[in-house]
């Protein structure tokens, strides 16, 4: 009697597509993760001398300070979120791409090749996925943000571990402290949108020059690097305002938003928890005009050298290593099929 075997995946299905974006988020965060805690710590500094803009003399008194440790301050925490966000990000963005695509394939003919995206198609789907997934994983970036920049000293006991600064953020300002920055954090679903958009007709042209030519629809590792280096350099000098604003906003403590505003003395100078109802955080805008006010429009892009050397290279090694997670999730699929 014959058996019909299982049908062997070809392709990846949304999950995997989502699996192998996560890993690889995660391995580019973790190769640049010094400068991603050098960065944060820039863009959340109100000093204006140039040890307090430049990565070098951050890294550098990290290390004399802190330790090499102080270099992962916050590294699982980041790991947790780069995973939860990348997965988030690729389920979704697979997931209304598939579907948008799907859509548009059965109004042809049948055999009519799959239609190219517009660049506008395909930031609207990017901010989409971006949107849904900054919604579902904000609470870990916030956790991540105050970890990096030492803020996170834990609600009783200085435990400055993950759930130690989740439980500090609960007490001082509730439930809704876990969402910080998700006002300018939803802004910034076009940041992706723009990379990923850019990043895939830039890469379309590129592939239709080597199909003509012969050689292959796949790009080079270099030349994965650089398209990506460029998108993301492209989508950050666009979004850096917004940037270093989300920062800001996850790094004041409601302390801070008191002695500011006068209700407290500055935070080295009391103990951490206070009753702060009725104090309202500044939003992005609120942040982005007090910035303006004291440093002037080079503010708003104080740390952007930074944000980009980071970014770019994370997202480039993400581009150039994606397509290899791909590979290994869609053979550890195949595995699983043949043995059930």
């Amino acid at each position: 009697m014959s058996v019909q075997s299982k049908a062997i995946p070809v392709k990846l299905t949304p999950f995997g597509a989502a699996f192998a974006g996560a890993l690889g988020g995660c391995f580019s965060t973790a190769v640049v993760y010094p400068l991603d805690v050098a960065k944060t710590r820039i863009q959340a500094s109100k000093g204006k001398s140039k040890a307090e803009m430049s990565m070098f003399p951050i890294l550098m008194r990290i290390l004399e300070k802190e330790g090499i440790m102080g270099w992962y301050r916050g590294f699982w925490a980041t790991m947790l979120n780069t995973f939860s966000m990348q997965y988030a990000y690729f389920f979704f963005y697979s997931f209304v791409r598939g579907s948008y695509i799907s859509r548009l394939t059965n109004k042809l003919p049948p055999g009519s090749p799959v239609p190219a995206l517009s660049t506008a198609a395909e930031l609207l789907l990017g901010a989409v996925a971006g949107a849904l997934a900054q919604i579902f994983t904000i609470p870990v970036s916030v956790i991540a943000t105050r970890q990096q920049v030492g803020k996170g000293k834990g609600s009783s006991n200085g435990d400055d571990s993950f759930l130690g600064v989740a439980r500090e953020i609960v007490e001082e300002e509730g439930v809704g402290g876990l969402w910080l920055g998700i006002k300018p954090g939803l802004v910034l679903t076009v940041n992706p949108a723009i990379t990923y958009g850019v990043f895939e007709r830039v890469k379309s042209l590129f592939v239709a020059a080597q199909l003509k030519a012969g050689s292959g629809d796949k790009l080079s590792a270099g030349l994965s690097f650089l398209v990506g280096a460029t998108s993301k350099t492209l989508a950050t000098v666009v979004t850096y305002p917004y940037i270093m604003a989300k920062v800001r906003i996850q790094t004041r403590t409601a302390d801070d938003d008191a002695a500011e505003a006068g209700h407290l003395p500055p935070p080295a100078a009391h103990k951490p928890h206070h009753d702060h109802s009725g104090l309202k955080h500044p939003g992005a805008l609120d942040i982005l005009a007090e910035v303006m006010k004291k440093e002037g429009p080079a503010g708003w892009y104080r740390g952007m050298a930074a944000q980009i050397t980071k970014a770019v290279l994370s997202q480039a090694l993400l581009f150039m290593s994606k397509e290899q997670f791909e590979q290994w999730v869609l053979a550890l699929m195949v595995l699983w099929a043949r043995m059930n």
